[in-house]
């Protein structure tokens, strides 16, 4: 098993980081999303990635549609052609119909513009792992500048950040998992983690100071008081990803 502490050096986060975009102010994992985020004024936002059925990466947090979308059963099972044709923002509001779910090059091409910081998070079916894995790091690889810090990416299946660290090393990778510092020992198998992202309600001031005794950032997901942003940064939380970051602003 890797000792952390050789690791190279951890990131530097900013205090809030857009979840989904900034999924208070507009269709989660949608290009508005993101210009949302960005004129809220975040450095950096979290969305989700996931493979269709002809294996092109789209920003979808379910495995299903049907939630953000009028459309209806699987990701992995739709083609590309048919899950561009869907309407993503009508759900969220009339201001936004007509939102289609964009693919992982369009998002990148977005965040290149506005100058934000990319977490991507994987979602993958059983057995798809390492295929959705290449994929995202082969698209980040012959996407993303390489004068500018390269995208952090994170997935609850271990396997698709396995599939990353073997075809782009250079990547950094974010081990996320929902409940406590106890699960940690497990997960840190031999990836090069870079940090911890946990969720908010697992953490405790002991469990923050046992993660953060590894010497790694700690982000906290999703975390949209105020007053528990301020009590995590107590604990010792180095950022929250957030729904809402104009609330959260004065927490920071």
């Amino acid at each position: 098993m890797n000792d952390i502490r050789s690791e190279p050096a951890a990131l530097r986060y900013p205090r809030l980081i857009g979840h989904r975009g900034a999924a208070a102010h507009a269709p989660e994992n949608t290009l508005a999303g993101l210009r949302a985020a960005a004129e809220l004024g975040v450095d950096w936002v979290e969305f989700d990635v996931r493979l269709t059925a002809d294996d092109a990466l789209v920003l979808v947090h379910d495995d299903k549609l049907d939630r953000t979308t009028n459309g209806s059963g699987r990701v992995r099972a739709a083609m590309l052609a048919e899950i561009r044709s869907l309407d993503a923002g009508a759900w969220f509001g009339a201001d936004f119909a007509g939102e289609a779910v964009p693919t992982l090059d369009e998002a990148l091409a977005v965040l290149r513009e506005l100058k934000l910081h990319p977490n991507i998070e994987i979602k993958a079916e059983a057995g798809d792992e390492a295929a959705v894995g290449r994929a995202v790091a082969r698209a980040v690889r012959a996407l993303w500048p390489a004068d500018r810090p390269p995208p952090l990416i994170s997935s609850f299946r271990f396997a698709c950040v396995a599939a990353v660290a073997d075809e782009a090393p250079e990547l950094p990778l974010a081990c996320l998992m929902n409940w406590g510092h106890k699960e940690w020992p497990d997960r840190r198998a031999d990836l090069p983690w870079r940090a911890i992202h946990c969720a908010e309600r697992s953490l405790t001031k002991r469990r923050v100071a046992a993660f953060k005794s590894f010497g790694l950032p700690l982000a906290a997901f999703t975390v949209n008081s105020a007053n528990r942003a301020r009590r995590l940064f107590e604990f010792g939380v180095d950022a929250v990803f957030t729904d809402c970051p104009d609330k959260l602003a004065a927490a920071v």
